[in-house]
């Protein structure tokens, strides 16, 4: 007679309070949802974040903008800084400053593909 299938354990999801966040240089890895990085990023690819990372014209990264975390391409403009997507559905958008950008993507990973992974940041 076979075994059952063990059921699959269910993990609480709750919000992080500061204690349980990462250190402020510590890399954290997100994983990409939505079309506006592709195609050098697809949904489910995986990206490591350096908080305390360079950000320069061209990197990517992620930032705090209009109550929400977004993942773009920091250009140069006459005009100051900007969030481009790679999608060009998606309109960039201008900053008036970088304080808005939390962090650099350093690598990005396909999960399950160990060679499909790629460094932005040697």
């Amino acid at each position: 007679m076979p075994a059952e299938p063990l059921p699959h354990p269910l993990i609480p999801i709750r919000a992080a309070d500061a204690a349980q966040t990462c250190a402020s240089g510590e890399s954290f890895a997100l994983m990409v949802l939505g079309d506006s990085m592709s195609p050098e990023f697809n949904e489910g690819d995986i990206v490591v974040i350096e908080p305390e990372g360079l950000a320069t014209d061209g990197s990517f990264v992620l930032a705090w903008h209009a109550d929400e975390w977004i993942f773009r391409r920091l250009q140069r403009t006459e005009a100051g800084w900007a969030l481009a997507a790679l999608h060009p559905a998606y309109p960039p958008i201008l900053l008036a400053d970088l304080g808005c950008v939390r962090g650099v993507i350093i690598q990005k990973s396909r999960p399950g593909r160990r060679r499909a992974a790629k460094r932005y940041v040697e």
